[in-house]
């Protein structure tokens, strides 16, 4: 199992809860990278949104490439999954970027995560198109096919509905070995055959164990189908650890106070009406983002530590975790819950005759 964690670019997760103490800022994202790679995360994802849509437009988030890019510099070994949107990116001037700060980190510490965009507002705002659901998804693998051809080979001329490149060439080519990793999400049949078909990774919002071992079995025949080799397999997850049971459903009672903010509940209803979702969502969803409190990873340090077990048999290789306060709450699942994963499985096997 790999452990992941989202940065906080938006200055925290819980949209009922104004100041979470961890804020959208350079200096904070800096001291939480460093630190994370110290106490046993492997990778972070930067999420890729030019307005808050968790706290309020009007409150503070930062950008997703030049943030990535900056902590690549100042980091040793952490993975950085960034989100890129096509209708936000032209292809070849963002296959050049990354690779780019593929070469900064050495290799194998960029990634991305491909988002077919979903904020009306936002794009408007920017003066990008918005085009509907499935549209996305096929701009979207044309602008897969411009990046990957880039990162393999010179000379590259592309002609498609979407976008056009002429005898391109982009040198220095990425580091990361066949390619960087692609991970991406989407619960819509145009996506997920997409991703079956061109990605390397699926990452999914929370949900209880069962659910997603369906749709791991769901996307691995989808893969099957293609002839490709198995997929990574990623949940979002918010966690709470606490030393009782009953303290964890007290601070799970207060995050999911709906009366204590409402700054970002319009923004939440767009959303919603820019997806397809196999699943109706609750007001509880609405607190904190990608479903993270379905992963049920709340309770004491055994509970929460058998819970990652039943999400790793059930075929999850990578976690993407949120917490609040961000710091200490990962040194907290650190101690409490990774480590003695780890050390579990370090256990020494007697030698016969020693």
């Amino acid at each position: 199992m790999r452990y992941g964690y989202w940065l906080p670019v938006f200055g925290g997760w819980l949209r009922n809860v104004d100041d979470e103490n961890m804020t959208a800022t350079w200096d904070y994202s800096k001291r939480l990278a460093q630190r994370s790679e110290k106490i046993g995360y492997d990778l972070t994802l930067v999420a890729e949104l030019n307005l808050n849509d968790i706290k309020g437009e009007a409150a503070p988030s930062l950008d997703a490439w030049s943030t990535a890019a900056a902590l690549t510099a100042v980091t040793d070994r952490l993975e950085y999954m960034v989100a890129v949107r096509p209708t936000f990116h032209n292809p070849a001037l963002l296959a050049k970027q990354a690779a780019n700060i593929d070469n900064i980190g050495g290799g194998g510490r960029l990634s991305l995560n491909v988002v077919s965009s979903w904020w009306k507002d936002e794009a408007e705002k920017y003066g990008v198109q918005f085009e509907q659901h499935d549209d996305r998804y096929a701009r979207t693998a044309e602008w897969l096919n411009v990046v990957n051809s880039l990162w393999e080979r010179d000379g590259v001329t592309f002609e498609g509905k979407f976008y056009r490149v002429r005898d391109s060439v982009l040198q220095p080519k990425p580091l990361s070995r066949p390619r960087p990793t692609i991970y991406a999400g989407g619960e819509s049949e145009a996506a997920k055959n997409l991703i079956a078909r061109t990605c390397d990774a699926y990452v999914m919002h929370g949900d209880p164990v069962d659910r997603i071992r369906g749709r791991i079995a769901d996307m691995a025949a989808r893969r099957e189908r293609y002839g490709l080799p198995p997929m990574t397999y990623g949940v979002a997850a918010y966690s709470i650890v606490r030393n009782t049971d009953a303290e964890a459903k007290a601070e799970l009672a207060r995050i999911t106070d709906v009366k204590q903010s409402a700054a970002g509940y319009h923004n939440y209803q767009q959303w919603l009406s820019g997806t397809q979702l196999e699943q109706q969502v609750s007001l509880e969803d609405y607190s904190v983002s990608n479903r993270g409190l379905r992963a049920g990873l709340v309770g004491t340090p055994g509970q929460v530590i058998d819970q990652v077990a039943a999400f790793e048999a059930a075929g999850v290789n990578l976690f993407l975790l949120q917490s609040s306060p961000q710091i200490e709450e990962m040194e907290r699942f650190a101690e409490q819950v990774i480590r003695p994963l780890n050390s579990s499985r370090r256990q020494p096997t007697d030698t016969v005759g020693a």
